[in-house]
């Protein structure tokens, strides 16, 4: 399955402390729900055990907005949350 990042969610990973590699793993493991917009939505749970933005967090969740293109996907932007 092929994953391609739009230029618009490369600019969101580096702004919400996400990389790449987690936004591969939250589209092929994560959970899928429906999103806006025909899109589908994915989410997945990382251990963190770091800081962001001076707070120490646990966890962080990585949500990839995506749209399907023939056998792959087109993320078009990523959400961090972190706990």
């Amino acid at each position: 399955m092929e994953i391609k990042i739009h230029s618009h969610c490369l600019e969101r990973i580096q702004e919400r402390g996400t990389t790449i590699g987690e936004v591969e793993q939250t589209i092929l493991t994560g959970e899928q729900f429906p999103a806006k917009y025909g899109r589908i939505g994915f989410r997945k749970n990382f251990i963190y055990e770091q800081e962001w933005n001076r707070k120490f967090y646990r966890n962080k969740q990585v949500e990839a907005f995506a749209v399907q293109e023939n056998d792959g996907w087109i993320v078009i932007t990523v959400i961090t949350h972190y706990f």
